[in-house]
This record gives structure tokens, C-alpha cells and sequence, in this order.
């Protein structure tokens, strides 16, 4: 009803009749004075996370959508170079709420007005937790293009994460060794709307939908959903039976297709981005469709 409600809004914004979305866009970039501009965003975001139902973590418990919370701060130089920090705070947590940190850095190009394009790479730092399953993923690198000269855009994105999670008793010390290959398929229609409450505000609202192919399986914030867990299978290695290690062995397939509706609204120094996802699993026992939001407020200066 919120998403219907806000639609009709922005239908009856004041939108020029026969404005091109070049125009549009003209019209967008001279608003935001983000052409030639360097600048510092602090955020706040509200969203759910992949979390255990239970106090014990293992792959046998049922996973549940916890709430959570997470500050950041980013810097972006007019270049198109960026890097920034966040970090998660589980709400209804059992153990530690802090749970994770993402350090990020990575170029967009954004000059062209036929295509998106850009790359990034972040580091995943994770605090031990009760509540969050665990992933050998630490490090994720992540490129993305799309092409904005047709209505409908399409697009392609690569997700590749690596990593490696060690764990010690008394007399065992376990590896755990992983690494992730995504493939997303995308086509989407950004709608740009001016004027909306007569503040010199603006509002982008972009509909896509996005068809998931990859190997992975381990919970993450890979920008590629990870809708699937899996509990590794060991493999033998070296030394005496003192060490374990374990990876990851996976076939290449279609994991899931989602619908999505992302929003970003500007005014001033302040930017929202609400998203609401609908996604259907293709693999795994759980195969429902199942739906998350997230919602993020950046103050820019």
C-alpha cells in the first residue's frame, strides 16, 4: 500500500509533458550539482539479515530475516573514485550485535550517457556471533555495466568473493576455505520525476528485474543475493589428523530470479533509498518466495 500510495504521488509530480529522459536527465544533474562535486555521506540504514532462529549455529537450524541497523560514512571524488566504511548492529539479537564491518573502494564511470559502468572491491570484517551463519568469505570483487540507450536498460553484473575462516580447540584447528562466482542478468527503467513537492526536490524510481547464476553458498553481503547454505563437505589434508580443512566444491547454476523496486529520493543535502525485493529460489529446500526491505538516509556535504 506505501509503494502504491508513493506511485501515485509521483505520477502527479510536475513533469514537463514530452520531456526526454536526456532532458530529464540534464535536468537531474544540474539539480544535484553532482557533475563537478566531491563529497562526504554519512548514512543510516534499516534493512533485514540472514540470521539464526536459535542460541546454537549450525547449518541444521532454521535461518530467519533479522532486523538490523548500519551506519556508514563514504567519500566520492568527482572522479569517480570512492571508498567508505559501514557496519551492521543485529536488532533482537542473542549474541554480539555488532556483527559485521565492510570496508569498500571502487570507480564508477558515469560520463556516458549510453552506459554505467564500475567496479569495487570490499573487505568483510565479522565479529563472532550466535546469531549470523558463518561464511569463509572476507573478500569480494564486484563490476557491473549497464546499457541506457534503449527504454529498457539491461545489464550485467560479475560477483566474485574469496576467503578463508579458521577456527581452534584444545586439539583441532578447522579452515575452511571458500570462494563465490555470481552472474547477474538484469533489465530495468529508471523513472525520473522533478518538482515532486515544489522543494527542488527530485525522485528516481527504477523497477527491475534480475536473474541470478553462480556457485555460491555461503550467507554473505555479496551484491549478489545469497539465498543458499550449505555445510561443506571435508577433503583430506595435511598433518597428523590435528588440522581439518574443508572447501568448497559447486556447480555453476541458476540460483534465483527477484523483482525489485528501488527509490531514491533527493532533497538538499539528503538522499533516501528505500528497495523492496521479491525473490523466488531456485535451488535449496526452501524454494517460497520471499521478500525483504531496506532503506538507507545519507546526508551529503
Amino acid at each position: 500500500m506505501r509503494l502504491y500510495f508513493f506511485t501515485i504521488l509521483l505520477f502527479c509530480s510536475n513533469i514537463a509533458a514530452g520531456q526526454t529522459l536526456a532532458e530529464l536527465e540534464k535536468q537531474l544533474d544540474s539539480l544535484l550539482q553532482k557533475q563537478q562535486r566531491s563529497e562526504v555521506m554519512i548514512g543510516a540504514g534499516y534493512g533485514n539479515n540472514p540470521a539464526y532462529g536459535s542460541k546454537v549455529n549450525n547449518f541444521d537450524n532454521p535461518i530467519v530475516l533479522k532486523p538490523y541497523l548500519s551506519p556508514s560514512v563514504s567519500y566520492y571524488h568527482k572522479s569517480g573514485w570512492y571508498a567508505g566504511v559501514s557496519s551492521y548492529y543485529l536488532l533482537n539479537s542473542i549474541g554480539q550485535p555488532w556483527f559485521e564491518w565492510d570496508l569498500t573502494a571502487g570507480y564508477d564511470y558515469t560520463k556516458n550517457r549510453n552506459f554505467l559502468t564500475g567496479i569495487s572491491y570490499t573487505r568483510y570484517l565479522f565479529n563472532d556471533s550466535s546469531d549470523v551463519p558463518g561464511t569463509p568469505i572476507k573478500n569480494e570483487l564486484f563490476a557491473y555495466f549497464y546499457y541506457r540507450k534503449w527504454w529498457i536498460e539491461p545489464g550485467l553484473s560479475l560477483d566474485y568473493g574469496w576467503g578463508t575462516h579458521t577456527t581452534s580447540a584444545t586439539h583441532i584447528r578447522e579452515s575452511l576455505r571458500g570462494n563465490d562466482f555470481n552472474l547477474i542478468l538484469s533489465a530495468r527503467h529508471p523513472f525520473m520525476f522533478t518538482g515532486i513537492f515544489g522543494l527542488g526536490d527530485a525522485c528516481i524510481l527504477t523497477p527491475s528485474t534480475n536473474v541470478t547464476l553462480g556457485t555460491a553458498n555461503y550467507y554473505s553481503n555479496l551484491k549478489a543475493p545469497q539465498y543458499l547454505a550449505r555445510e561443506p563437505k571435508p577433503f583430506k589434508g595435511k598433518g597428523s589428523g590435528k588440522e581439518l580443512n574443508f572447501e568448497d566444491h559447486t556447480k555453476f547454476e541458476a540460483r534465483a530470479i527477484d523483482i525489485t523496486v528501488n527509490c531514491s529520493y533527493f532533497l538538499n543535502h539528503f538522499t533516501i533509498t528505500p528497495s523492496y525485493t521479491l525473490f523466488k529460489p531456485f535451488t535449496g529446500n526452501n524454494q517460497n518466495v520471499m521478500s525483504y526491505f531496506t532503506t538507507r538516509l545519507y546526508y551529503s556535504f
